[in-house]
């Protein structure tokens, strides 16, 4: 069994910062005029990504070691340096004393979110005759997974086209991240992204193509980054979610459960 406790917490927030210094490193190799850049401090990872960027924040903020003014201090300077609003992802295990410092300096959340979490199993072997396939891209296919992931998120999101089609070519640069494209009778639709740390994989970046919807993409997409995870030595699964999202309902759907509920902070100008 595996316990919802400081132990776990420190597995899945490390996993997710290492997640985004990854975004970050590779977004610094393809645009190093962006300026990308991290940071650890007291055992947080303190990720710039461009401002106003989801990845621009810290994980791990007082889990690792006890938060303190100089700490803050230290991590403050980093974003106000670069231009960037300082936001922090706080899981509660950080305790009540690292709360109450962040209210004191001024810190207002921002944002709720759920970490669910799994233990990765084999899932069975796919019928041969199944109509969807699943696959691991080569190099030469990210510029073709990049236009069905935007194909799929711009739909929801039209006026990020541009800036999804950056961030798409990053996640297949990422180090540690492999992507996956699922096929319904040979085309593709679906797009999702792998991201592992240390025995535990993160679930992200999954998006279909409208027209390919409802074809079953999405959960053949799940089983087969389970199977790689799981063939790659991982032993934990993790997604993150809006606290009673469908997304949160989908992946408690698939076996996952709630860990903790997270909270961003952000502090006041």
């Amino acid at each position: 069994m595996v316990f919802a406790d400081l132990a776990l917490a420190r597995r899945l927030e490390r996993a997710e910062g290492n997640a985004c210094v990854q975004f970050a490193n590779a977004r610094r190799r393809l645009f190093p005029e962006q300026g990308s850049a991290w940071m650890e401090c007291a055992g947080a990872q303190a990720v710039f990504d461009g401002i106003g960027a989801p990845t621009t924040q810290t994980f791990g903020l007082g889990i690792f070691e006890e938060l303190s003014v100089t700490a803050l201090d230290t991590i403050e300077a980093f974003f106000r340096e670069r231009g960037a609003a300082v936001n922090h992802e706080v899981c509660p295990l950080a305790g009540v004393a690292a709360l109450g410092l962040l209210c004191g300096r001024g810190y207002k959340p921002i944002e709720i979110s759920n970490v669910l979490y799994r233990r990765v199993e084999q899932p069975p072997a796919p019928p041969k005759a199944d109509r969807v396939r699943v696959r691991a891209i080569a190099p030469r296919e990210a510029r073709l997974w990049t236009e069905i992931s935007v194909q799929g998120w711009a739909h929801e999101y039209p006026s990020l086209a541009n800036s999804l089609e950056q961030t798409s070519a990053i996640c297949c640069a990422r180090e540690e991240s492999p992507c996956f494209l699922a096929e319904l009778d040979g085309q593709p639709g679906a797009a999702g992204v792998l991201s592992m740390h240390e025995g535990v994989a993160l679930f992200g970046g999954a998006a279909t193509v409208p027209e390919m919807r409802r074809h079953g993409l999405q959960a053949a997409l799940l089983e087969e980054r389970m199977r790689y995870a799981f063939e790659h030595g991982c032993d934990l699964a993790m997604m993150v979610a809006e606290a009673g999202s469908n997304s949160q309902r989908n992946a408690e759907r698939k076996g996952f459960q709630v860990a903790y509920t997270r909270m961003k902070w952000q502090l006041a100008v």
